[in-house]
């Protein structure tokens, strides 16, 4: 009888994902093994795919992965809490659990294990080669994280867990947002509306989201079922003269998320009240010089704060957050594909197909949900 084997892609050239089958590794004392059944398509990954970012070749992609055990050493069931059967959520980076950040809890700043070996970016040829969440299997090694996921969560609503543990740790976490607070979230991709959901979840009481143009508009739409209570088409109007007529004030933190707009640095400055927090995680792209007023940082004695990442530690009120459903994530509009639609997916996702990005993008070995 043959081996049992897993299928996955491998991105073995930009544009270039190719189905190939590997052993599945023998079970360890404290490892385990993933049945993978969604993972979360990333903006990073469409990065990686298009060859924008450059990467070395030769691994599947995938760091936003939720399966089931299929099995699971005595150690490794141990040290995490589950059994086999148990649905998990996998963070994208290892810890080793030693080092001065894992000592205190910052176990996606571990030392040992860097973003060169995350989840979805390790080569195939390190041993057992499953490593990304593109496939049937997914090997969990020694130092992973991960997370039970609540009972009667799906697992393709459960893949936001990445995106809004991101929302949690820049809305709320890193700029300490308080009860009553006004925060604008500039930015209405997939985390932008975590960003206001975990932003109001957290008694923000007005939350602002902006967007640019026509391909935002079902963004923003769907954006006042996720916190907002104004939504900007800051092609259109002015979101200074709007969130100051609508909350009747500025806001008090500012989480931009835009991708390749340089103007809303400057923006998320002109929307800042007097000693607001200003976040930053939106990637402009290599040189590129942002349009801003750098004297409304002294004259506001702004805060600003940059961010990228993802703690582990947002990753639980994620998912409790995700398993609430008080916001609706799971009709969220998406697009779900499997082995022979991931790649023209991710070209949507890059903006190289017809049809225009969707808002969530997920993996499943079947392409159904």
């Amino acid at each position: 009888m043959a081996a049992p084997t897993a299928t996955a892609l491998v991105l073995r050239a930009p544009g270039t994902l190719v189905t190939e089958r590997f052993p599945l590794p023998p079970a360890g004392d404290d490892d385990a093994l993933l049945r993978v059944e969604a993972c979360g398509l990333c903006g990073s990954d469409h990065e990686v795919f298009t060859g924008r970012m450059r990467w070395p070749m030769g691994f599947i992609p995938g760091h936003e992965t939720v399966g089931v055990v299929e099995r699971i050493g005595p150690g490794a069931g141990e040290r995490w809490g589950i059994d086999a059967g148990d649905r998990v959520a996998v963070g994208n980076r290892r810890a080793c659990r030693e080092c001065g950040p894992c000592r205190v809890g910052k176990l996606a700043d571990c030392e040992r294990f860097g973003p060169m070996v995350s989840y979805g970016m390790v080569p195939v040829s390190e041993p057992p080669s499953l490593w990304g969440g593109y496939a049937t299997h997914h090997h969990l090694a020694p130092e992973s994280v991960v997370h039970r996921v609540p009972d009667g969560l799906d697992p393709v609503t459960a893949t936001l867990f990445n995106p809004l543990a991101a929302g949690f740790a820049w809305a709320v976490r890193a700029p300490a947002t308080r009860p009553g607070e006004v925060v604008a979230v500039l930015g209405c991709g997939i985390r932008g509306l975590c960003a206001a959901a975990a932003a109001k979840s957290a008694g923000a009481r007005f939350v602002m989201v902006t967007g640019h143009g026509e391909r935002d508009a079902p963004r923003l739409a769907a954006a006042a079922e996720f916190g907002a209570d104004l939504t900007v088409d800051v092609a259109a109007a002015d979101p200074v003269a709007e969130l100051q007529r609508a909350a009747g004030t500025l806001a008090d933190v500012v989480v931009d998320v835009t991708a390749d707009a340089p103007d809303a640095f400057g923006q998320a400055m002109e929307v800042a009240r007097m000693r607001a927090r200003i976040v930053c995680a939106g990637i402009r792209g290599d040189g590129v010089t942002a349009v801003c007023q750098p004297d409304l940082v002294v004259r506001r004695e702004l805060r600003l704060l940059g961010v990228r990442g993802v703690p582990a530690a947002e990753i639980a009120p994620a998912l409790d957050l995700l398993a609430q459903r008080r916001f609706p994530f799971d009709a969220l509009p998406r697009a779900v594909a499997g082995f022979d639609g991931v790649a023209a997916l991710l070209d949507r996702m890059a903006g190289r197909a017809s049809q225009p990005p969707p808002l969530h993008a997920v993996f499943t070995a079947t392409g159904a949900y």
